[in-house]
């Protein structure tokens, strides 16, 4: 079968010659083929420049994120390596108020509060570690999670010595510690002595402090009174609670300056001393009771001396 053919007239413009062409259907199909492929090449091309910009584009936004990332990865380094100094110090105070409130010392091996555990399994750290960024990332938040642990410990190491110490305060607050007046001692406390009105061997289970009428007596220690008023052989008499089981006992009281329940403080003055009683002389009859028990009061005076 003859192949069909096109006749393509061509007119120039202005003066010249029609030329007649004459085309077959294949070539026009070859034409067609021909110009398709071109334009998938061109838009191939096209694409490709566009994505490969796009890429460019990309690769660079990724590698200013990565040099982002690693300098605020430097400073976070750098801050833990302060932090590390830092908790290094704390520990080194701590130790101190362990000293100073009586407590054992923390094992150095727990004052790290490590963990062990297996490697990384979950996609995110596997993805991590696949780099080196990744890995200072994973590096530096585990350091952070060790200082975090180090910090809990320190806390609960420091909470233990501040609550130990308040108790030894509150302790030492009510431990009578000075002496109640100002005199010089006459009497200590003894098993056995002449007593000076009865003529006869008895216990002198307290102390006299000679002192001129009037003089101040003061709390020895803080503590509540529980009991003022008269006594046989006491005369005027104070009792002070200053708990733990410890009391102690002012007698031959010439005024007293508190009341049943009232709260004192060490130093607060509760009398003066006088001759009320069975006594010979002006002084203080100082006793100090542990758990109903007299015991030397001279064992409770710490600072202050009484001229013998």
């Amino acid at each position: 079968m003859p192949s069909r053919r096109w006749t393509v007239l061509v007119v120039p413009q202005g003066s010249g010659v029609s030329r007649e062409v004459q085309v077959t259907s294949r070539a026009v199909k070859s034409i067609i083929t021909a110009g398709v492929f071109l334009g998938v090449l061109v838009f191939a091309a096209a694409y490709s420049t566009i994505t490969w910009a796009v890429d460019i584009s990309r690769v660079g936004r990724l590698e200013r994120r990565n040099a982002t990332i690693e300098t605020e990865l430097q400073k976070m380094q750098l801050a833990l390596g302060e932090l590390a100094d830092t908790m290094s110090a704390l520990t080194n105070r701590d130790s101190k108020f362990r000293l100073l409130a009586g407590l054992p010392l923390n094992d150095p091996d727990v004052q790290q509060a490590g963990v062990g555990g297996p490697a990384p399994t979950s996609e995110t750290e596997l993805l991590l570690t696949e780099t080196p960024l990744g890995r200072r990332a994973v590096d530096a938040r585990e350091n952070l999670s060790g200082l975090i642990r180090r910090a809990q410990f320190l806390a609960s190491s420091f909470q233990e010595a501040v609550d130990t110490l308040a108790r030894q305060q509150t302790l030492l607050a009510h431990t009578p510690s000075i002496t109640p007046t100002a005199g010089y001692l006459s009497s200590p406390f003894s098993t056995a002595r002449l007593h000076p009105v009865y003529n006869e061997v008895r216990p002198h289970l307290g102390m006299d402090i000679v002192a001129p009428r009037g003089t101040p007596i003061l709390a020895p220690a803080d503590g509540r009174v529980v009991d003022v008023g008269r006594q046989v052989g006491y005369g005027k008499l104070v009792t002070i609670d200053h708990g733990n089981g410890i009391r102690t006992r002012y007698a031959h009281c010439d005024e007293i300056m508190v009341r049943p329940g009232q709260r004192v403080s060490r130093g607060d003055e509760v009398a003066r001393v006088g001759r009320t009683g069975v006594t010979t002389n002006y002084h203080l009859h100082y006793e100090v009771l542990v758990n109903g028990r007299q015991v030397d009061p001279r064992n409770f005076i710490f600072g202050d001396v009484i001229v013998d």
